[in-house]
């Protein structure tokens, strides 16, 4: 059984679905969730679900390999689910195609330092897009240009508020990301 690491910096309910998910599957078990925000409502849900988690600093993931020496220890995947810093090339190098992310929108398009969250989501109602969704993709060192795993689409209406692309989006995350994610595992990409 592959063992997956979540990385989250806020409320975390993309990680909780994929926790809840593989919990019924012989694939994979999540065994950790770190975090950069000490304050993050993701803590809140690993206690719930009874996940270990961990919190760390800048220093810790960049300048020292405490993080890295972390993931080799206890991660074959890892999995970013609203992780907002840039993964070290040390972590990248040590884990090649084994970081996955989900972006909320269809990469190459909105993507880049900066291009999260909500901020997406405005930019394409502000743009009158006719279509966003999720990219699932491999981690490199650029933001959200790492090799492409899945995309899936929804389309948007003219009188779709943010909050409504918001969760047009937030509907697709739910649906696929974990099953994408346990089908990397299963082709063993990377091992």
């Amino acid at each position: 059984m592959k063992r997956i690491v979540i990385m989250a910096s806020g409320s975390g309910s993309n990680a909780e679905n994929i926790i809840e998910f593989f919990q019924s599957k012989e694939t994979a078990m999540v065994t950790h969730v770190l975090t950069n925000n000490e304050r993050a409502k993701v803590l809140e849900r690993c206690n719930r679900l009874k996940i270990n988690s961990l919190v760390f600093d800048k220093e810790d993931f960049i300048k020292t390999n405490k993080i890295l020496d972390f993931l080799k220890n206890e991660a074959d995947y890892i999995i970013l689910a609203g992780f907002l810093w840039r993964i070290p090339m040390k972590i990248i190098t040590a884990f090649p195609n084994r970081i996955i992310n989900i972006h909320p929108a269809l990469l190459p398009k909105y993507g880049g330092k900066g291009m999260y969250g909500m901020h997406v989501h405005e930019a394409i109602k502000e743009n009158q897009e006719p279509l966003t969704g999720i990219t699932i993709h491999f981690v490199n060192e650029n933001y959200d240009e790492g090799a492409i795993i899945f995309q899936a689409e929804t389309a948007i209406k003219s009188e779709d508020t943010v909050n409504d692309i918001a969760k047009k989006v937030q509907k697709l995350e739910y649906e696929f990301f974990p099953e994408v994610i346990e089908k990397v595992i299963l082709k063993g990409n990377g091992q």
